[in-house]
């Protein structure tokens, strides 16, 4: 049996894809006949001990938790562990890995690179993150045994800046959790809706991912009050997630007309997300690039109308399921987003086909698609 050691310490508290990721794979790998151990934070430790078993949930030293003493013990305190576990596989699950297991004799290397748009829209991302994680994914290129990515799009965005053998990469998607993310019942809605404070029956626009410039938030603002200006029952438009570091969006807010509403819940509880993106007329992510685009897929997986952008992988996720804004810019949007609202039928046919689309993506799929990973660097 093939023992694999998964590191688990950089997920934040709040999951978002990357946590999700590791999460529902983690739960997966004991179902593949994987022997599967993760070191995780102390905050973390419970957690995984429900999906794996207390004895196979080692613990980092709680003062690791600041980013700079994670990295620190991820180089020494990782390869202790492995010296004492003598796992086949060590999955690093966010671009680093210990430089001392790539010697020779030591396990094999698998890291996850989650997009590449570090390298092909730097512009979007802080100088201290662009400076860390393309120097990162230029040494776990060179160095790790495999490579897995979830998407084709950031294969060719990744070997098309950093180079790389092609054939030491593995196109993974990501999945969904169908028994969670699925249409809502109309009193699911109903609930959300309170949550937001809008009466019964208010229309909104969602959007759901942290406010940074990649997402290209202050571009949808624009193009939605660009189109509910002259609208008698215009819809609201919700803002959720993480309050991020766009710094355009408070100006492209503070242009908003006092008649039409903007909310903003913050981070949004995992049970009310199928009712937010499902009850929505129209769930907006017009990202200027994404390396998988998890938001998206959630989204046709509960039955929302997406309206997304054609840039890096999303349509490779949308696929003819999802409608398109012909460039992220606002006045494109506003175009896209505005046909969209006036077009019943569409929307019915978007929600149809998105979540015919989603149920292809399954975190049981994407766990076999990482087993094989896993077994065939253990053999080498």
């Amino acid at each position: 049996m093939t023992t694999v050691l998964v590191d688990a310490t950089a997920l934040p508290a709040d999951r978002g894809g990357v946590g999700r990721y590791v999460d529902e794979l983690v739960a997966r790998l004991p179902g593949l006949g994987l022997d599967t151990h993760v070191a995780s934070t102390a905050r973390d430790v419970d957690l995984f001990a429900r999906l794996l078993a207390p004895e196979r949930v080692h613990a980092a030293p709680a003062r690791v938790a600041p980013t700079p003493l994670r990295l620190a013990w991820e180089q020494v305190g990782l390869p202790a562990l492995v010296a004492r576990l003598r796992p086949d596989v060590v999955h690093s699950p966010h671009y680093t890995l210990p430089l001392a297991l790539t010697a020779p004799g030591g396990p094999a290397t698998v890291v996850t690179l989650h997009d590449g748009t570090f390298f092909s829209i730097p512009s979007v991302h802080l100088p201290a993150k662009r400076r860390f994680f393309t120097a990162w994914t230029r040494a776990s290129v060179r160095l790790a045994d495999r490579l897995v990515v979830p998407s084709a799009a950031t294969l060719h965005d990744v070997v098309d800046h950093v180079g790389g053998d092609e054939r030491k990469f593995a196109v993974v998607p990501h999945g969904v959790d169908h028994a969670r993310f699925r249409p809502p019942a109309p009193e699911q809605v109903a609930a959300v809706r309170a949550r937001l404070g809008l009466p019964d029956g208010t229309p909104y626009v969602a959007f759901l991912g942290t406010l940074e410039p990649r997402k290209n938030v202050p571009a949808l603002v624009a193009a939605w009050v660009r189109v509910c200006e002259g609208r008698t029952d215009p819809p609201a438009l919700v803002l959720a997630g993480g309050r991020g570091w766009d710094t355009g969006v408070a100006p492209a807010l503070a242009a908003v007309p006092a008649h039409l509403r903007v909310v903003r819940p913050g981070f949004v509880e995992d049970d009310l997300l199928p009712a937010l993106l499902g009850g929505a007329e129209v769930v907006a992510y017009p990202a200027l690039g994404e390396g998988f685009g998890l938001p998206v897929l959630e989204a046709m997986a509960c039955g929302a109308a997406v309206l997304t952008t054609r840039r890096l992988s999303l349509p490779e996720i949308g696929g003819d399921a999802v409608a398109y804004a012909a460039t992220p810019r606002a006045a494109d949007l506003a175009r896209a987003l505005g046909a969209l609202l006036d077009d019943g039928d569409e929307r019915s046919r978007l929600r149809t086909a998105g979540v015919e689309r989603a149920a292809g993506y399954t975190w049981e799929a994407s766990a076999a698609g990482h087993a094989r990973v896993f077994e065939e660097a253990a053999r080498g």
